[in-house]
C-alpha cells in the first residue's frame, strides 16, 4: 500500500517490541519488560506531577498496554514488531534503506545526554535504535523505493 503512493522517502519508527504474533504469556512478559523500561525512563526524566507526563501515561501508554494485554483478535490493534520483521517486509516490497546520517546520530546522542546517561543510541542493520539501559525501545529507519 505504501509503495503505491510512490513516496520519495518512507520513514519507519516503531516500538522495538514483539507483541504481534506471540501467544498470551510471552506477549505479557514482553509487554511487562518493554513498558517497565519505558516507565523507568520517564521516571528519571519527568517529575510525576508534570501534566505532560500524566497525559502520556494516561492517554497513550495505558491504552496501549491494555490493548496489547487484554484484547485478542480484531480488538487488539497494538501489534508491535521488531525491526528485523519490518526490514524483511519492506525489502520484499521493493524498498531499500537510506543510509543513516552520522551527523543526526551525533546530535541525538548529545541531546539524550541532557536527559539521562541511561539512554542509548545504537545503529544496527541500518536502523537507529533508541534504548534505555540494555533495552531497545524504538527503531527508526528511512527507506526509498527502487522505482521512485
Amino acid at each position: 500500500m505504501v509503495k503505491s503512493l510512490s513516496p520519495k522517502v518512507t520513514t519507519l519508527v516503531e516500538q522495538e517490541s514483539n507483541t504481534n504474533t506471540a501467544p498470551f504469556l510471552p506477549r505479557f512478559i514482553e509487554t511487562l519488560e518493554y513498558y517497565l523500561a519505558i516507565f523507568e525512563s520517564i521516571d528519571e526524566t519527568l517529575p510525576r506531577d508534570r501534566k505532560e507526563r500524566v497525559n502520556v501515561e494516561q492517554h497513550y501508554l495505558a491504552g496501549d498496554i491494555v490493548n496489547v494485554i487484554a484484547c485478542e483478535g480484531t480488538e487488539r490493534v497494538e501489534r508491535h514488531e521488531l525491526f528485523g520483521k519490518w526490514k524483511s517486509r519492506l525489502t520484499m516490497a521493493g524498498f531499500r534503506q537510506y543510509p543513516l546520517s552520522s551527523y543526526v546520530n551525533t546530535v541525538i546522542r548529545s541531546l539524550l545526554k541532557c536527559y539521562s546517561k541511561h539512554y542509548t543510541l545504537a545503529e544496527k542493520d541500518g536502523a537507529m535504535l533508541l534504548g534505555w539501559k540494555d533495552r531497545n525501545l524504538i527503531s527508526a529507519s528511512a527507506w526509498h523505493c527502487e522505482s521512485s
